[in-house]
This record gives C-alpha cells, sequence and structure tokens, in this order.
C-alpha cells in the first residue's frame, strides 16, 4: 500500500478526511547535521576511561552517528570516544566526548549487538575540524560513485 493511499485510510477511519489536495505528502528535515553512511570503527569507554571497548559506525554527521556497541548502555551516558581512519599513509584520530540519546534494543536480537545515537557534545583541540574535512572526502567519494 502506498504512503499516500494509507493516509487516506487513517483519515477516512478518524472521520478526518478534510484534505483540499492529497497529491503527495511534505517531509519536514529535522536534522541540523545530514548523516553519511560510513563506517568508521571507534574506541570508547566510559568518562572514567578504565575499560577501552571498540565498536563500528554505520552513519556520521557533525552532530553525531550511528553505532554499534557490544555491550548495554542508558540513555544519558556520557563516553570518551576516538575515532580512528587513516588519510593517506598514516592512521588518524579524532577525540571527543559523547552522550547516548537514543537506543534500539530490538537490534540486540537481530544484529547480536546494541544499536545507539551518539551526539558529540565536545572535541579535542582541532578534532571538530577533522571530523568536517574527513565527512567532505566521504561525500566527494559517495557523489563519484552514484
Amino acid at each position: 500500500m502506498s504512503l499516500r493511499k494509507f493516509l487516506t485510510t487513517v483519515r477516512r477511519k478518524r472521520g478526518k478526511d478534510e484534505s483540499k489536495s492529497k497529491e503527495g505528502v511534505f517531509v519536514l528535515e529535522r536534522r541540523k547535521h545530514s548523516r553519511i553512511s560510513v563506517e568508521l570503527p571507534f574506541e570508547y569507554s566510559g568518562v572514567d576511561g578504565k575499560e577501552i571497548h571498540g565498536g563500528i559506525s554505520v552513519d556520521a554527521s557533525e552532530g553525531g552517528f550511528l553505532v554499534y556497541l557490544p555491550e548495554a548502555m542508558e540513555i544519558g551516558t556520557f563516553l570518551k570516544i576516538e575515532i580512528l581512519f587513516v588519510k593517506g599513509p598514516e592512521l588518524n584520530t579524532i577525540k571527543g566526548i559523547a552522550k547516548v540519546v537514543w537506543s534500539d534494543l530490538a537490534a540486540k536480537e537481530s544484529w547480536g549487538e546494541n544499536r545507539y545515537r551518539l551526539q558529540f557534545k565536545s572535541f579535542q583541540e582541532g578534532d571538530l575540524h577533522k571530523l568536517k574535512n574527513l565527512l567532505k572526502e566521504v561525500r566527494k567519494t559517495h557523489n563519484r560513485q552514484a
């Protein structure tokens, strides 16, 4: 069933099919930063920094990233993160603090890992610039392949 047909059916069931136009759906993008599909390995620890774990992102933006982690986290948890990437012949890192703002506990059953949205809160000096450049390069690569 198309989205338009679904919405029309819902309006009729509710008795509120008063719309004058049924020609499409308007979707408002609420994100401040657009996401890019990119797998980035990273390390994280609690802000106390005692145990270091590894994770992988599936998308990223200047505001945060979607990640899969092996352990359960509470929303509101702050993490020290270190994103790893290769630029030229050397390994680079982006270090900062991120906060768990969303979780999908159902992902544990289907993927075997926990899925979270992390929001960047702060970066080590100069690392936000590194992140912006990395995302810019990834966008260029995706646009060339499309």
